[in-house]
Protein backbone atom coordinates (compact mmCIF):
# COMPACT_ATOMS: atom_id res chain seq x y z
CA UNK A 1 0.00 0.00 0.00
CA UNK A 2 1.72 3.33 -0.96
CA UNK A 3 1.65 5.76 1.82
CA UNK A 4 1.51 9.76 0.18
CA UNK A 5 4.38 12.17 1.59
CA UNK A 6 3.72 15.48 2.36
CA UNK A 7 5.44 18.28 0.90
CA UNK A 8 7.65 21.12 2.67
CA UNK A 9 10.42 23.27 2.08
CA UNK A 10 11.04 21.91 -1.29
CA UNK A 11 11.03 17.85 0.30
CA UNK A 12 8.70 15.27 0.58
CA UNK A 13 8.41 14.13 3.79
CA UNK A 14 6.74 10.87 5.61
CA UNK A 15 4.18 11.80 7.66
CA UNK A 16 4.34 10.74 11.50
CA UNK A 17 0.87 10.17 11.32
CA UNK A 18 -1.44 7.05 12.83
CA UNK A 19 -4.33 8.71 11.01
CA UNK A 20 -4.19 8.09 7.21
CA UNK A 21 -6.70 8.37 4.19
CA UNK A 22 -7.66 5.60 1.94
CA UNK A 23 -7.63 6.79 -1.79
CA UNK A 24 -9.89 5.18 -4.52
CA UNK A 25 -10.20 4.92 -8.06
CA UNK A 26 -13.53 5.54 -8.70
CA UNK A 27 -13.81 3.87 -12.19
CA UNK A 28 -13.15 0.90 -10.11
CA UNK A 29 -13.90 1.36 -6.63
CA UNK A 30 -10.58 -0.13 -5.28
CA UNK A 31 -7.67 1.35 -3.29
CA UNK A 32 -4.96 2.96 -4.14
CA UNK A 33 -2.66 3.83 -1.53
CA UNK A 34 -3.76 6.28 1.77
CA UNK A 35 -2.61 10.29 2.03
CA UNK A 36 -1.61 11.49 5.74
CA UNK A 37 -3.65 13.48 7.95
CA UNK A 38 -0.80 15.85 8.26
CA UNK A 39 0.07 16.10 12.54
CA UNK A 40 -0.17 19.74 13.72
CA UNK A 41 3.14 19.74 14.29
CA UNK A 42 3.89 18.88 10.09
CA UNK A 43 1.12 21.45 9.19
CA UNK A 44 2.58 24.22 11.30
CA UNK A 45 5.81 23.16 9.73
CA UNK A 46 4.53 23.88 6.44
CA UNK A 47 3.76 27.44 7.70
CA UNK A 48 6.94 27.70 9.35
CA UNK A 49 8.68 27.16 5.62
CA UNK A 50 6.90 29.24 3.97
CA UNK A 51 7.47 32.33 6.36
CA UNK A 52 10.85 31.49 6.03
CA UNK A 53 11.05 31.51 2.58
CA UNK A 54 9.15 34.88 2.15
CA UNK A 55 11.60 37.66 2.45
CA UNK A 56 14.05 36.52 -0.31
CA UNK A 57 10.88 35.43 -2.51
CA UNK A 58 9.34 38.77 -2.02
CA UNK A 59 12.74 40.44 -2.99
CA UNK A 60 13.15 38.68 -6.46
CA UNK A 61 11.71 41.15 -9.04
CA UNK A 62 8.56 39.92 -10.38
CA UNK A 63 10.30 39.27 -13.66
CA UNK A 64 12.94 36.92 -12.58
CA UNK A 65 9.60 35.16 -10.33
CA UNK A 66 7.45 34.81 -13.64
CA UNK A 67 10.16 32.97 -15.64
CA UNK A 68 10.32 30.17 -13.36
CA UNK A 69 6.40 29.81 -13.61
CA UNK A 70 7.38 29.87 -17.50
CA UNK A 71 9.03 26.99 -16.78
CA UNK A 72 6.29 25.75 -14.48
CA UNK A 73 4.03 26.01 -17.76
CA UNK A 74 6.50 24.50 -20.00
CA UNK A 75 6.76 21.13 -17.83
CA UNK A 76 2.31 21.43 -17.91
CA UNK A 77 2.17 20.80 -21.43
CA UNK A 78 5.03 18.30 -21.01
CA UNK A 79 3.53 16.15 -18.91
CA UNK A 80 0.13 16.85 -19.67
CA UNK A 81 -0.92 13.34 -20.32
CA UNK A 82 0.44 12.08 -17.29
CA UNK A 83 -1.24 14.63 -15.29
CA UNK A 84 -4.57 14.25 -17.21
CA UNK A 85 -4.52 10.30 -16.24
CA UNK A 86 -3.85 11.05 -12.77
CA UNK A 87 -6.91 13.06 -12.73
CA UNK A 88 -8.57 10.40 -14.50
CA UNK A 89 -7.42 7.80 -12.31
CA UNK A 90 -8.44 9.63 -8.81
CA UNK A 91 -11.26 12.38 -9.18
CA UNK A 92 -13.09 9.83 -12.41
CA UNK A 93 -13.38 12.97 -14.93
CA UNK A 94 -13.46 11.37 -18.26
CA UNK A 95 -10.26 11.83 -20.68
CA UNK A 96 -11.48 15.13 -22.26
CA UNK A 97 -12.33 16.85 -18.69
CA UNK A 98 -9.35 15.72 -16.94
CA UNK A 99 -7.65 17.46 -19.65
CA UNK A 100 -9.64 20.70 -19.60
CA UNK A 101 -8.31 20.72 -15.21
CA UNK A 102 -4.93 20.61 -16.62
CA UNK A 103 -5.84 23.15 -19.36
CA UNK A 104 -6.54 25.59 -16.56
CA UNK A 105 -4.48 25.16 -13.99
CA UNK A 106 -2.13 26.00 -17.82
CA UNK A 107 -4.52 29.06 -18.20
CA UNK A 108 -4.10 29.94 -14.56
CA UNK A 109 -0.37 29.78 -15.09
CA UNK A 110 -0.56 31.82 -18.03
CA UNK A 111 -2.50 34.62 -15.96
CA UNK A 112 0.07 34.58 -13.19
CA UNK A 113 3.02 35.13 -15.67
CA UNK A 114 1.46 38.55 -16.28
CA UNK A 115 2.36 39.91 -13.25
CA UNK A 116 5.06 42.32 -14.58
CA UNK A 117 2.14 44.28 -15.82
CA UNK A 118 -0.59 43.41 -13.65
CA UNK A 119 0.92 43.86 -10.20
CA UNK A 120 1.98 47.94 -11.73
CA UNK A 121 -0.22 50.59 -9.55
CA UNK A 122 -0.73 54.15 -10.66
CA UNK A 123 1.04 57.80 -10.12
CA UNK A 124 0.56 61.08 -10.55
CA UNK A 125 2.89 64.08 -10.57
CA UNK A 126 1.76 67.08 -9.16
CA UNK A 127 -0.88 65.24 -7.13
CA UNK A 128 -0.87 68.32 -4.91
CA UNK A 129 1.46 71.25 -6.37
CA UNK A 130 5.09 69.70 -6.00
CA UNK A 131 3.88 66.40 -4.40
CA UNK A 132 3.80 63.20 -6.69
CA UNK A 133 2.07 60.24 -5.28
CA UNK A 134 2.73 56.57 -6.53
CA UNK A 135 0.42 53.56 -5.46
CA UNK A 136 2.57 50.25 -5.22
CA UNK A 137 0.96 46.89 -5.36
CA UNK A 138 3.05 44.50 -2.36
CA UNK A 139 3.23 40.96 -1.51
CA UNK A 140 1.67 40.17 1.93
CA UNK A 141 3.24 36.83 3.17
CA UNK A 142 2.07 33.56 3.91
CA UNK A 143 -1.05 32.69 2.00
CA UNK A 144 -3.34 29.29 2.80
CA UNK A 145 -5.26 27.24 -0.32
CA UNK A 146 -7.66 24.57 1.10
CA UNK A 147 -9.03 22.50 -2.23
CA UNK A 148 -12.02 20.40 -2.93
CA UNK A 149 -12.18 17.20 -4.81
CA UNK A 150 -13.42 17.95 -7.78
CA UNK A 151 -10.57 19.76 -9.31
CA UNK A 152 -7.24 18.19 -8.49
CA UNK A 153 -5.20 20.51 -10.73
CA UNK A 154 -7.28 23.43 -11.75
CA UNK A 155 -8.14 24.74 -8.22
CA UNK A 156 -4.88 24.45 -6.48
CA UNK A 157 -2.35 25.36 -9.45
CA UNK A 158 -4.80 27.56 -11.82
CA UNK A 159 -6.61 29.33 -9.35
CA UNK A 160 -4.31 29.87 -6.20
CA UNK A 161 -0.84 29.37 -6.19
CA UNK A 162 0.48 30.91 -9.37
CA UNK A 163 -0.39 34.28 -9.25
CA UNK A 164 -0.39 33.90 -5.27
CA UNK A 165 3.58 33.09 -5.88
CA UNK A 166 3.96 35.69 -8.91
CA UNK A 167 3.01 38.49 -6.55
CA UNK A 168 6.12 37.28 -4.16
CA UNK A 169 3.66 35.72 -1.41
CA UNK A 170 4.79 32.23 -0.88
CA UNK A 171 1.33 29.59 0.03
CA UNK A 172 0.72 26.90 2.26
CA UNK A 173 -2.17 24.35 0.25
CA UNK A 174 -3.97 21.94 2.06
CA UNK A 175 -4.48 19.53 -0.77
CA UNK A 176 -7.83 17.61 -0.87
CA UNK A 177 -7.56 14.94 0.69
CA UNK A 178 -9.14 12.33 -1.12
CA UNK A 179 -7.56 13.58 -4.46
CA UNK A 180 -4.27 14.72 -3.79
CA UNK A 181 -2.12 13.13 -6.12
CA UNK A 182 -1.97 15.55 -8.57
CA UNK A 183 -1.56 18.46 -6.37
CA UNK A 184 1.59 16.74 -4.85
CA UNK A 185 2.90 15.68 -8.49
CA UNK A 186 2.10 19.44 -9.73
CA UNK A 187 4.23 20.49 -6.38
CA UNK A 188 7.05 18.19 -7.96
CA UNK A 189 6.91 20.01 -11.09
CA UNK A 190 7.65 23.67 -9.42
CA UNK A 191 10.33 21.88 -7.48
CA UNK A 192 11.41 21.01 -11.10
CA UNK A 193 10.92 24.59 -12.69
CA UNK A 194 13.01 26.27 -9.83
CA UNK A 195 10.61 27.31 -7.30
CA UNK A 196 12.62 28.03 -4.04
CA UNK A 197 12.12 25.57 -1.15
CA UNK A 198 9.25 26.66 0.92
CA UNK A 199 7.43 29.24 -1.42
CA UNK A 200 5.15 25.97 -2.47
CA UNK A 201 4.38 23.59 0.94
CA UNK A 202 1.55 21.02 0.47
CA UNK A 203 0.03 18.95 3.15
CA UNK A 204 -3.29 16.82 3.72
CA UNK A 205 -5.21 16.86 6.98
CA UNK A 206 -8.39 17.33 9.16
CA UNK A 207 -10.27 20.11 9.94
CA UNK A 208 -8.61 20.37 13.15
CA UNK A 209 -4.96 21.21 11.49
CA UNK A 210 -7.23 23.74 9.39
CA UNK A 211 -8.17 25.24 12.17
CA UNK A 212 -4.66 26.01 13.16
CA UNK A 213 -3.56 27.65 10.02
CA UNK A 214 -6.96 29.52 10.27
CA UNK A 215 -5.52 30.50 13.52
CA UNK A 216 -1.90 31.38 12.36
CA UNK A 217 -0.80 34.66 12.94
CA UNK A 218 1.73 34.42 10.21
CA UNK A 219 -0.77 33.46 8.27
CA UNK A 220 -2.39 36.72 6.04
CA UNK A 221 -4.90 35.18 3.93
CA UNK A 222 -6.96 32.20 2.52
CA UNK A 223 -8.56 31.20 -0.36
CA UNK A 224 -11.12 28.70 0.01
CA UNK A 225 -13.41 26.12 -2.45
CA UNK A 226 -15.87 24.00 -1.30
CA UNK A 227 -19.38 24.21 0.62
CA UNK A 228 -21.41 27.26 1.45
CA UNK A 229 -21.90 26.14 5.42
CA UNK A 230 -18.19 24.99 5.86
CA UNK A 231 -16.97 28.28 3.00
CA UNK A 232 -19.02 30.82 5.21
CA UNK A 233 -17.03 29.46 8.74
CA UNK A 234 -13.87 30.04 6.96
CA UNK A 235 -14.79 33.59 6.17
CA UNK A 236 -15.59 34.28 9.64
CA UNK A 237 -13.03 32.26 11.32
CA UNK A 238 -10.84 34.53 9.44
CA UNK A 239 -12.43 37.93 9.08
CA UNK A 240 -12.30 37.15 13.14
CA UNK A 241 -8.33 37.10 13.04
CA UNK A 242 -7.93 39.76 10.52
CA UNK A 243 -7.02 37.80 7.61
CA UNK A 244 -8.20 38.26 3.99
CA UNK A 245 -10.79 35.47 2.57
CA UNK A 246 -12.25 34.45 -0.69
CA UNK A 247 -14.26 31.77 -0.14
CA UNK A 248 -16.16 30.07 -3.47
CA UNK A 249 -18.92 27.88 -2.86
CA UNK A 250 -21.62 25.83 -3.74
CA UNK A 251 -24.29 26.71 -6.18
CA UNK A 252 -27.63 25.98 -7.82
CA UNK A 253 -26.88 26.78 -11.06
CA UNK A 254 -30.65 27.32 -13.55
CA UNK A 255 -30.69 27.73 -17.16
CA UNK A 256 -34.35 29.86 -18.54
CA UNK A 257 -35.43 27.93 -21.39
CA UNK A 258 -37.60 30.18 -23.50
CA UNK A 259 -39.70 28.90 -26.38
CA UNK A 260 -37.66 30.36 -28.90
CA UNK A 261 -34.48 28.11 -28.60
CA UNK A 262 -33.13 26.32 -31.00
CA UNK A 263 -34.46 23.03 -29.36
CA UNK A 264 -31.64 20.44 -30.34
CA UNK A 265 -28.78 22.66 -29.73
CA UNK A 266 -30.27 23.87 -26.38
CA UNK A 267 -30.51 20.45 -24.96
CA UNK A 268 -27.09 19.16 -26.14
CA UNK A 269 -25.36 22.67 -24.18
CA UNK A 270 -27.85 21.52 -21.46
CA UNK A 271 -26.31 18.21 -21.71
CA UNK A 272 -22.45 19.17 -21.65
CA UNK A 273 -23.48 21.52 -18.48
CA UNK A 274 -25.55 19.32 -16.16
CA UNK A 275 -23.98 15.75 -17.13
CA UNK A 276 -20.01 17.20 -17.46
CA UNK A 277 -17.55 16.18 -15.12
CA UNK A 278 -20.28 13.84 -13.65
CA UNK A 279 -22.28 17.36 -12.43
CA UNK A 280 -19.12 17.31 -9.56
CA UNK A 281 -18.76 21.18 -10.49
CA UNK A 282 -19.86 24.47 -8.90
CA UNK A 283 -20.51 25.51 -12.27
CA UNK A 284 -22.77 22.61 -13.28
CA UNK A 285 -26.54 23.44 -14.91
CA UNK A 286 -28.24 21.12 -12.10
CA UNK A 287 -31.83 22.87 -12.79
CA UNK A 288 -33.82 24.01 -16.36
CA UNK A 289 -36.54 26.55 -16.06
CA UNK A 290 -38.68 25.81 -19.12
CA UNK A 291 -41.35 27.82 -20.55
CA UNK A 292 -44.31 26.10 -20.43
CA UNK A 293 -45.17 26.14 -23.98
CA UNK A 294 -41.90 23.65 -25.26
CA UNK A 295 -41.76 21.86 -21.62
CA UNK A 296 -42.75 18.64 -23.00
CA UNK A 297 -40.82 18.84 -26.30
CA UNK A 298 -37.76 19.96 -24.36
CA UNK A 299 -37.99 16.88 -21.72
CA UNK A 300 -38.58 14.36 -24.47
CA UNK A 301 -35.46 15.68 -26.68
CA UNK A 302 -33.49 15.81 -22.97
CA UNK A 303 -34.81 12.40 -22.21
CA UNK A 304 -32.94 11.39 -26.05
CA UNK A 305 -30.25 12.78 -26.01
CA UNK A 306 -29.10 12.04 -22.53
CA UNK A 307 -29.96 8.14 -23.12
CA UNK A 308 -27.52 8.02 -25.20
CA UNK A 309 -24.37 9.12 -22.72
CA UNK A 310 -22.50 6.01 -21.72
CA UNK A 311 -21.23 5.61 -18.32
CA UNK A 312 -17.25 4.11 -18.60
CA UNK A 313 -13.85 4.34 -16.99
CA UNK A 314 -12.42 7.78 -17.05
CA UNK A 315 -9.42 7.22 -18.84
CA UNK A 316 -11.22 5.48 -21.87
CA UNK A 317 -11.40 8.35 -24.46
CA UNK A 318 -14.86 6.89 -25.44
CA UNK A 319 -16.10 7.36 -22.40
CA UNK A 320 -18.70 10.81 -22.08
CA UNK A 321 -19.42 10.18 -18.12
CA UNK A 322 -16.94 8.90 -15.53
CA UNK A 323 -18.13 7.87 -11.66
CA UNK A 324 -18.74 9.86 -8.98
CA UNK A 325 -15.75 10.70 -6.90
CA UNK A 326 -15.69 9.12 -3.85
CA UNK A 327 -18.22 6.05 -1.90
CA UNK A 328 -19.70 8.37 0.29
CA UNK A 329 -20.87 11.28 -1.86
CA UNK A 330 -22.09 8.50 -4.34
CA UNK A 331 -24.60 7.19 -1.80
CA UNK A 332 -25.32 11.01 -1.14
CA UNK A 333 -25.74 11.37 -4.73
CA UNK A 334 -28.43 8.10 -5.16
CA UNK A 335 -29.87 8.68 -2.10
CA UNK A 336 -31.01 12.40 -3.56
CA UNK A 337 -32.63 10.71 -6.02
CA UNK A 338 -34.61 8.53 -3.93
CA UNK A 339 -35.81 11.63 -2.27
CA UNK A 340 -36.60 13.77 -5.15
CA UNK A 341 -38.81 10.45 -5.97
CA UNK A 342 -40.35 10.33 -2.64
CA UNK A 343 -41.08 14.30 -2.81
CA UNK A 344 -43.31 13.91 -6.08
CA UNK A 345 -40.73 14.88 -8.60
CA UNK A 346 -41.60 12.78 -12.20
CA UNK A 347 -38.85 10.91 -12.98
CA UNK A 348 -37.89 10.88 -16.09
CA UNK A 349 -34.86 9.25 -16.57
CA UNK A 350 -32.90 6.96 -13.39
CA UNK A 351 -29.29 7.20 -13.48
CA UNK A 352 -29.23 4.31 -10.75
CA UNK A 353 -27.21 1.30 -12.01
CA UNK A 354 -26.24 2.16 -15.44
CA UNK A 355 -24.86 0.04 -17.85
CA UNK A 356 -21.08 0.30 -17.29
CA UNK A 357 -18.21 -2.25 -19.21
CA UNK A 358 -17.05 -5.56 -18.10
CA UNK A 359 -15.02 -4.68 -14.86
CA UNK A 360 -15.89 -1.83 -13.60
CA UNK A 361 -19.48 -2.80 -11.84
CA UNK A 362 -17.45 -1.53 -8.33
CA UNK A 363 -17.28 2.15 -9.66
CA UNK A 364 -19.12 4.91 -8.24
CA UNK A 365 -21.27 5.52 -11.67
CA UNK A 366 -24.22 7.28 -11.41
CA UNK A 367 -25.42 7.96 -15.09
CA UNK A 368 -27.70 10.49 -16.29
CA UNK A 369 -30.66 11.63 -14.62
CA UNK A 370 -33.95 13.82 -15.53
CA UNK A 371 -36.54 15.10 -13.08
CA UNK A 372 -39.76 16.79 -14.45
CA UNK A 373 -42.43 18.70 -12.29
CA UNK A 374 -39.56 19.65 -9.71
CA UNK A 375 -40.80 22.59 -7.48
CA UNK A 376 -39.23 25.07 -5.13
CA UNK A 377 -40.43 23.01 -2.09
CA UNK A 378 -38.57 20.60 -2.96
CA UNK A 379 -35.30 19.18 -1.79
CA UNK A 380 -33.68 18.93 -5.04
CA UNK A 381 -35.42 21.84 -6.03
CA UNK A 382 -33.18 23.84 -3.24
CA UNK A 383 -30.57 22.14 -2.96
CA UNK A 384 -27.36 21.41 -4.61
CA UNK A 385 -26.93 17.37 -5.66
CA UNK A 386 -24.02 17.29 -7.03
CA UNK A 387 -24.05 14.61 -9.17
CA UNK A 388 -25.68 13.94 -12.84
CA UNK A 389 -29.03 15.23 -11.89
CA UNK A 390 -31.21 17.52 -13.81
CA UNK A 391 -34.17 19.35 -12.64
CA UNK A 392 -36.82 20.63 -15.00
CA UNK A 393 -39.02 23.53 -13.47
CA UNK A 394 -42.10 25.15 -15.71
CA UNK A 395 -42.39 28.86 -15.96
CA UNK A 396 -45.38 30.76 -17.99
CA UNK A 397 -42.76 33.38 -19.08
CA UNK A 398 -39.90 35.36 -19.06
CA UNK A 399 -40.85 36.90 -15.71
CA UNK A 400 -42.03 34.15 -14.17
CA UNK A 401 -38.79 32.16 -14.95
CA UNK A 402 -36.47 34.92 -14.12
CA UNK A 403 -38.07 34.95 -10.81
CA UNK A 404 -38.03 31.08 -9.83
CA UNK A 405 -34.18 31.75 -10.74
CA UNK A 406 -33.58 34.82 -8.49
CA UNK A 407 -35.14 32.85 -5.71
CA UNK A 408 -32.24 30.70 -5.24
CA UNK A 409 -29.93 31.74 -2.62
CA UNK A 410 -26.81 30.85 -4.33
CA UNK A 411 -25.58 32.72 -7.74
CA UNK A 412 -23.01 31.06 -9.25
CA UNK A 413 -24.20 31.18 -12.87
CA UNK A 414 -27.27 31.46 -14.66
CA UNK A 415 -27.87 30.69 -18.61
CA UNK A 416 -30.58 31.69 -20.76
CA UNK A 417 -31.19 29.94 -24.16
CA UNK A 418 -33.08 32.37 -26.39
CA UNK A 419 -32.38 33.51 -30.12
CA UNK A 420 -34.34 37.00 -28.71
CA UNK A 421 -31.70 39.98 -28.33
CA UNK A 422 -34.52 41.65 -25.83
CA UNK A 423 -34.97 38.82 -23.68
CA UNK A 424 -30.98 37.78 -23.48
CA UNK A 425 -30.30 41.75 -22.90
CA UNK A 426 -32.88 41.79 -20.38
CA UNK A 427 -31.89 38.59 -18.72
CA UNK A 428 -28.32 39.85 -18.35
CA UNK A 429 -28.95 43.02 -16.45
CA UNK A 430 -31.62 41.33 -14.04
CA UNK A 431 -30.33 37.88 -13.26
CA UNK A 432 -28.66 37.42 -10.10
CA UNK A 433 -26.07 34.68 -11.36
CA UNK A 434 -22.59 36.63 -11.19
CA UNK A 435 -21.59 34.27 -14.56
CA UNK A 436 -23.86 34.96 -17.02
CA UNK A 437 -24.13 32.44 -19.97
CA UNK A 438 -26.50 33.06 -23.24
CA UNK A 439 -26.76 30.52 -25.13
CA UNK A 440 -23.87 29.00 -23.34
CA UNK A 441 -24.47 26.52 -20.89
CA UNK A 442 -21.03 26.40 -18.64
CA UNK A 443 -20.38 30.50 -18.58
CA UNK A 444 -17.45 30.02 -16.92
CA UNK A 445 -14.92 33.12 -18.23
CA UNK A 446 -11.27 32.38 -19.07
CA UNK A 447 -8.42 33.12 -16.88
CA UNK A 448 -8.01 37.10 -16.88
CA UNK A 449 -11.72 37.61 -16.40
CA UNK A 450 -12.81 36.80 -12.49
CA UNK A 451 -14.82 33.84 -11.80
CA UNK A 452 -17.40 36.21 -9.92
CA UNK A 453 -20.26 34.15 -8.18
CA UNK A 454 -22.46 35.96 -5.92
CA UNK A 455 -24.63 35.70 -2.99
CA UNK A 456 -23.79 32.50 -0.81
CA UNK A 457 -22.11 30.81 -3.81
CA UNK A 458 -19.16 33.17 -2.84
CA UNK A 459 -17.88 35.12 0.75
CA UNK A 460 -15.06 37.84 0.24
CA UNK A 461 -14.85 41.04 -1.79
CA UNK A 462 -12.07 40.11 -4.52
CA UNK A 463 -12.97 36.85 -7.02
CA UNK A 464 -10.47 34.69 -7.96
CA UNK A 465 -8.46 35.02 -11.48
CA UNK A 466 -8.10 38.28 -13.49
CA UNK A 467 -7.40 41.35 -11.83
CA UNK A 468 -9.39 40.50 -8.48
CA UNK A 469 -6.46 37.84 -8.20
CA UNK A 470 -4.10 40.41 -8.25
CA UNK A 471 -5.85 42.90 -6.04
CA UNK A 472 -6.24 39.54 -3.53
CA UNK A 473 -2.69 38.44 -3.36
CA UNK A 474 -1.01 42.21 -3.09
CA UNK A 475 -1.95 45.06 -0.60
CA UNK A 476 -1.60 48.25 -1.98
CA UNK A 477 1.12 51.36 -0.54
CA UNK A 478 0.20 54.88 -1.75
CA UNK A 479 3.61 56.97 -1.56
CA UNK A 480 3.35 60.91 -1.60
CA UNK A 481 6.73 62.72 -2.37
CA UNK A 482 8.32 66.05 -2.17
CA UNK A 483 11.30 67.66 -2.69
CA UNK A 484 12.38 71.29 -1.20
CA UNK A 485 13.56 73.89 -3.23
CA UNK A 486 15.96 76.60 -2.00
CA UNK A 487 13.65 78.79 -0.88
CA UNK A 488 11.56 76.10 1.04
CA UNK A 489 14.61 74.68 3.05
CA UNK A 490 14.80 77.69 4.67
CA UNK A 491 11.15 78.02 5.76
CA UNK A 492 10.67 77.30 9.87
CA UNK A 493 6.86 77.24 9.16
CA UNK A 494 4.40 74.22 7.54
CA UNK A 495 0.97 74.52 6.20
CA UNK A 496 -1.69 72.13 8.19
CA UNK A 497 -1.75 70.35 4.99
CA UNK A 498 1.61 69.92 4.54
CA UNK A 499 0.49 70.92 0.75
CA UNK A 500 -1.49 68.29 0.40
CA UNK A 501 -4.53 70.45 -0.08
Amino acid sequence: MEKLKYFVNGEFKDSKTEIWYDLHNPSTGEITGQAPCCTNDEVLEAIEAAKAAYPAWRATPARKRTQILYKVRELLLKYNDELSMLVCEENGKAWDEAVGDVGKAIEGTELAIQAPSLMMGESLMDASSGFDTVKYREPMGVFAGIVPVNFPAMIPFGWMAPVCVACGNTMVLKAASLTPRTAMRIGEIYKEAGIPNGVINIVTCSRNEINTILEHPDVQGITFVGSTPVGLKIYEKAASTGKRCQALCQAKNHALIMEDCALERTVAGVINSAYGCAGQRCMALSCCVVQESIADKFVAELKKQAQSINCGPAWDKNTRLGPITYKKHYDEVVADIQKGIDEGATLVLDGRNPEVPAGYENGYFVGPTVFDHVTEEMTIGRDEVFGPVLCIKRCKDFDEGLAIMNASPYANGSVIYTQSGYYARQFARYTDGGQVGINVGIPVPVGFIPFSGHKQSFFGDLHCLGKDAYRFFTESKSVTQHWFDEEEMKAKEVDTWDGLL
